[in-house]
Parts: structure tokens; sequence; C-alpha cells
């Protein structure tokens, strides 16, 4: 069935003109749509919220039964969580990670895409309150909108300290990192071009662990040959784990292999050492503070805080309690899933958060409850069959885990690639990942260095002309440094 949406639409838009850029009737920004009024029919109304792993595999076995439902998320694209640290440090476009939720369902004719956030949920009236002053009602709701970033308390750290969840984190963090390198270029002043040059990344889980090896790999292997007066190989990347060891999900001598591969990298792995306090320049933890050119945040996360108003239990994290089928306990009309859920394991343990977690419970509950609304059988409970946890530490070097097997090295890395590349959605983004990576791995490159969130603004005191007297005199020792990292380059190649 198509989208019919019921509100003040523009005459020259029904009429199929199209608006002329910059008058009042132009649809271009969001704010502007209209009041969302989905055409469901009144007996099944049924809302996912959250085009993730887990929504996005709800919606497309609803879409297979013939189930009427709305799917609605406040971006209009699925993103490939698992890789968007790639795009934080230029290895990958936004665009080859994501892909629009339209195209994605559209063979689904009983499926309805809304574009909206949701500002509050009235669980008494059973009905969703979106930030543009519409309101949705639902007879049966779906929570699947994954995690936000926790700063264990310390709410203005974020101000500093960026965390990687969305696109628009991931060109951030990409614009600033490059933007550190470029002012270093622009300073004469070591102990200034030292701290553009330093950059502390906070938590040693499999984020954390996969941005410090990537950024070190940037700097000395990518950028090393493209600067005169700064020298991106000698970058200090710091990664501070708070507890005894990075990778805390995996194994011990998982663990010591990420933590011995990250060292010869280049990487400063400081553990058992918690974050004091962050600022703007600056990072304190272990009683020191040292000067930063740019602080990633990688520690800690916290379920949406929607799952908060649902007025049912929840965990440290924010996540709600779900039973075996994923009903929402107290509630027998709401149901939760992937990062949004505590669901408790056959070993008693919640599952962790996991794109393959997500993925296996939105297939399983779509499935089981297409039944149930079509034959009225139960729902069945769901099992999770864990398929190996795995982390890419640099190149050619990754851990692999499933029980008792383990993996580590160029081995662990291929299947690390070749998994990755399986469950992204779409032909032409597993072809286009899987040339770059290629690209990538035989020239040092990377293709998606572009600066285009903001611009660079004198921060240096230094004229450019004295800046670039400087560097004149030092073309020499620069030419010399280039053939020594290219020898570096290339050992660490071999």
């Amino acid at each position: 069935m198509r989208s019919r949406f019921v509100g003040q639409v523009p005459a020259a838009v029904r009429s199929g003109m199209r608006p002329k850029s910059g008058s009042r009737t132009a649809l271009s920004a969001r704010e502007e749509l209209p009041p969302a009024e989905p055409v469901v029919p009144r007996a099944s109304r049924i809302i996912i919220l959250g085009a993730g792993f887990a929504g996005l595999e709800v919606a497309r076995e609803l879409g297979k039964a013939g189930i009427s439902v709305v799917l609605l998320d406040r971006q209009n694209h699925h993103l490939f969580q698992p890789l968007l640290y790639q795009v934080a440090t230029a290895a990958l476009s936004a665009a080859d990670i994501a892909e629009p939720i339209r195209k994605v369902l559209r063979r689904y004719e009983s499926v309805q895409v809304l574009l909206g956030e949701v500002k509050s949920i009235d669980m008494s009236a059973r009905q969703l309150h979106l930030v543009d002053g519409s309101c949705l009602g639902f007879d049966y709701l779906i929570l699947a909108t994954g995690a936000t970033h926790s700063y264990f308390g310390n709410p203005g750290w974020a101000r500093f300290a960026p965390g990687l969840k969305t696109i628009a984190d991931a060109r951030r963090i990409r614009a600033s990192a490059l933007l550190a390198f470029e002012r270093a270029e622009r300073t004469t002043d070591p102990e200034e071009q030292a701290r553009q040059m330093t950059i502390a990344i906070v938590g040693g889980g499999p984020t954390g662990v996969e941005l410090a090896g990537s950024l070190a790999e940037l700097s000395r292997l990518t950028l090393a040959r493209d600067f005169r007066s700064a020298r991106p190989e000698a970058a200090r990347i710091m990664l501070i784990e708070a507890g005894p060891r990075v990778l805390p999900a995996f194994s011990e001598k998982m663990s010591k292999y990420a933590h011995d591969r990250l060292e010869r990298l280049g990487v400063e792995v400081y553990t058992r050492t918690p974050v004091e306090n962050i600022e703007k320049d600056s990072i304190t933890f272990g009683g020191n503070t040292i000067p930063v050119g740019l602080v990633l945040w990688a520690a800690g996360v916290a379920a949406s805080p929607l799952a908060a108003q649902l007025g049912a239990q929840t965990d440290r994290a924010g996540r709600v309690i779900v039973d075996d089928t994923m009903r929402v306990k107290g509630l027998t009309n709401v149901f939760a899933m992937g990062d949004a859920a505590h669901f408790t394991g056959e070993d008693g343990q919640p599952l962790p958060g996991l794109a393959q977690v997500a993925k296996q419970q939105g297939r399983h509950f779509g499935r089981t409850f297409a039944r149930h609304l079509r034959q009225g059988t139960p729902l069945e409970p769901f099992v999770y069959h864990g398929r190996g946890n795995t982390a890419i530490v640099g190149r050619h070097a990754a851990v692999f885990e499933q029980g008792r097997f383990k993996l580590t090295g160029w081995i662990a890395w291929l299947s690390w690639a070749i998994i990755h590349v399986y469950l992204l959605v779409g032909f032409q983004h597993r072809l286009m990942v899987s040339l770059q990576w290629l690209w990538r791995y035989l020239t040092f490159e990377r293709g998606a260095r572009l600066i285009t969130d903001e611009h660079l603004e004198p921060s240096v005191p230094e004229p450019a002309q004295a800046v670039a007297r400087a560097n004149m005199g030092h073309r020499t020792e620069a030419a010399s440094r280039e053939g020594a990292s290219v020898s570096t380059a290339a050992e660490r190649g071999s």
C-alpha cells in the first residue's frame, strides 16, 4: 500500500510542481514535514521504533507475512555500526555503510516507513508523541531504539570527548582528527605541535581497540609522507581502560594479544586507570594531566532514554527487563530487543550489545509474532546462538573466539572481514567495501580524508609566513625523515 500523509501540504506539491528554491513551500527541512499519520488498519496498529538491526529484521518478517506495520526512525537510513569506526578514521565513506530504510523495505507493501522522532510515550493512552507535535496511536509497540553514550555521571565530558554512534559522530571525529594534524603543521611551537598530535581514546572495548589501531595506522602509514613540518608518524595515541585489561569480553589470551599488537603499532595502553577529568585541551588519569588535541569516548553506553518512559523495570544501563519472548515485564503489548533490552541468556548473564544478537532477536520475534497474530499461537522463547566474538586490532591482525575455538592474526582478520562484508545490507556495499579494503591493503592509502564538517581556523599565533619560513629550513630534515618513514612502513608491511 502507498504511504499517504494527511496534513497541510502546499498546493504546489499536490499539483506535482516543484517548489522554487528558498520559497516557503519548499519541503527541504525535516521540520517542514506534515504531521505523520500512518495508513494502518485500526485493528492492527503495530509500531516499531528504530531501524537498527533488530527493528529492520522485525519489519522484514512482518512484511513477508503481509502484516501491516509502521517503522518509525529519526533517520532515513539503516547504519551498519560495526564499521562506523572506519568512517571516523577515513577508511570508508558514510555511504559505504548506510542504506536508505525505504530502499531496504520497498518490496514489503504492508510496511510503512515514517521519518520522525519520538518525544514521549503515553502508555495509558497508547500514544507516541513526536517532536513535531503529532501523535501516533498503537496497539503493539516494539522498542528497538538502540543505545547512546554514557559518561558515568559526568555529562560535561561529552563536549570534549565525542562518542561514536551515528554518521554525524563519525564525521565529526574524522574532521577533528584530520584538523589536529593540519593545525600541527601550521605551528612552529614543538609543545603545541605535540599536543595537537596527541589523541586519547577512553575505553578498551572493541570500539576503543579498533579506533586506537586504526588511528595509529592512519598517522604512521597513511599521513607520514604528506606533511613537511609536522611528523604524523610521531603522533601519540593513548588507549585508557579502567579495568584490568582491554577487550574484557574476550579471554585473557585474546586480550593479551590485542594489548601486545597495539603496543607494536605504537599505541600507549593504560589499564586499571580510570579517567578523572576531561577538559577542552587536556585529560587527567592516574593523577597526571596530559595535554591533548583530541579525546574520543568509547567507554560506556546506556539504553535510549525512551526505554525509561515505559514505566517498566530497567537495569543500571537503562535497558528494560524482558522475558524470554522479549515482552517487557509488566506490559502485555510492548516488546523490546537489541541494546534497548536486558535479556538474560542461558548462562544467566544479559546478552551483549552485538549486531548478531539484535539481528537474531529481530528475526525470531518477527516470525513468531506473525504466527501469533495470524494463528493465535503463543510467542516462542528466544534462544541466542552465538557465532563468535571478533575485534580487529590493526592491519592483518584481529582476534576471534567462539567458546574454546580461538583465532588470532591474519586468519582472524580475514574472518572478521568476511563476516562484516556478509552482514552489510546491499550487494553494492559489499562489493565497494571489499574493493576499498583491497586497495587500502595494497597501497596503505585511505580515500575518505575530506574535512567537510568544519573549517580550518587559525589556532596558532604565528603568521603563516613565519611558519612557511620555518618549514623551509626543515625541508632537508623532512626529506630524510620521509625516507626513514618509508622504510619503517615497508618493515611493518612485511
